[in-house]
């Protein structure tokens, strides 16, 4: 187990734990115009996604060498790479063109996200919110993947890299998972439940 570590590298990553009050202040000044039908779908699309996501790293730190036992079971896989699977490690000796692939790779996924928030409701603080949302749901079932497949992480306190753009984002696997998790809570309970549609 790691020692905890209470920041993130670069020195900006630190700020993203203001991104859930924020958000709060924001929307709750007058509630937003989603319902908890396009939450309930915004998330299960973000929580597929996150899967999706894990199992390209698996796949990426498989072809790198750094997943030993993958060619036999999930459980196998696990029990080998615990301890060994590190994304920090995986990263200096990715070649230049996958680390290149890597990057845009990041960038597509969050246009991905931007466009999901863009068709799903109306408004730009709706959008911004609605974005937030499928963020948060997409980072913290990337993590539940991992540790699904491959049981990495193994502590909350593991390094991870976060992202790519402009330069990586390092920190712990907590730092991710709380901010994402207050981010959903700040943006589901800004949202106004009389925008439900009534069955009839």
């Amino acid at each position: 187990m790691n020692n905890f570590g209470l920041f993130a590298s670069p020195w900006w990553v630190n700020l993203l734990i203001l991104m859930p009050l924020l958000a709060f202040f924001y929307f709750r000044k007058t509630s937003l115009s989603i319902t908890k039908t396009q939450l309930l779908v915004a998330a299960i699309f973000g929580i597929a996604f996150g899967f999706v996501e894990a199992a390209v790293v698996i796949y990426l730190r498989a072809a790198s060498g750094l997943l030993p036992g993958y060619m036999q079971s999930l459980s196998e896989a696990a029990k080998q790479s615990n301890g060994v699977y590190w994304q920090i490690q995986t990263l200096n000796s990715l070649p230049k063109s996958l680390f290149t692939i890597e990057f845009y790779r990041n960038a597509a996924s969050i246009i991905m996200l931007l466009s999901i928030a863009w068709l799903s409701v109306k408004g730009l603080k709706e959008r911004v919110a609605m974005f937030l949302w499928v963020f948060s749901a997409w980072d913290i079932f990337y993590y539940v993947g991992l540790w699904l497949t491959i049981r990495w992480p193994n502590s909350l306190t593991t390094p991870d890299i976060l992202f790519l753009i402009p330069v990586p984002w390092v920190s712990q696997v907590w730092y991710p998972l709380l901010v994402s998790g207050l981010t959903m809570l700040a943006v589901g309970v800004c949202v106004n439940d009389s925008h439900e549609p009534v069955l009839k």
